[in-house]
């Protein structure tokens, strides 16, 4: 080894040209002083290169101008998404409250006797409560599917199980509360009894 190959040994070679964070090659200190030298004084070869740094300016501001573009339409997808998914479950509070009025108005139905003295009202009943149904649905209530189903604790709340002859086991054998689906999404799993199957 020479004494020239010695002393460049335990050098570290630098690289040849800066680069910035996007990767593109920095203009060098030569370049600048180009730049900021008059057009009469600059060389064929230096005006040349400045051409070509003009000519690729449109290039450079295209691509910025659409990728700013893309981002501002991203941004509006996002935005757009989070309006629809806050809108689909603003009334979601208000709709719970008001399940308990569907129990009750479900459960005084169904303790009606069929007596001539309760018709009228077992009738005005069954009125509000269609009406309050009605209303409910077109917010995107939706009622869980209960007796009869597999059942599903994603959906359904086992209370209790009972052996049961005529419901195969792990089904439900009926329903004790409601449950319901607001927009695809649980609000309240329905309260079941499950079925053990032949005793």
């Amino acid at each position: 080894m020479t004494d020239g190959e010695e002393k460049g040994a335990g050098k570290v070679l630098e690289p040849t040209e800066d680069v910035d964070a996007q990767g593109e090659k920095k203009p060098s200190e030569e370049t600048l002083a180009v730049e900021e030298r008059p057009l009469e004084k600059l060389t064929k070869g230096e005006l040349l290169e400045r051409l070509k740094e003009i000519e690729r300016l449109p290039e450079k501001n295209l691509d910025l101008y659409l990728r700013a573009e893309a981002e501002i339409e991203n941004i509006k997808k996002r935005n757009k998404k989070e309006r629809d998914e806050w809108l689909k479950f603003a009334n979601e509070s208000l709709i719970k409250e008001m399940l308990p009025v569907l129990d009750n108005l479900e459960q005084a139905i169904s303790h009606i006797e069929n007596e001539n003295a309760l018709l009228a009202l077992k009738d005005g009943v069954e009125l509000t409560l269609k009406g309050l149904k009605d209303t409910l649905m077109k917010s995107g209530l939706e009622t869980v599917k209960s007796e009869g189903e597999p059942f599903d604790p994603n959906y359904h709340e086992a209370v209790s199980e009972m052996e049961d002859d005529r419901v195969e086991k792990g089904k439900v054998l009926c329903e004790l509360q409601r449950g319901y689906i607001l927009n695809n999404r649980l609000i309240r799993p329905a309260k079941v009894v499950v079925s053990k199957g032949k005793s």
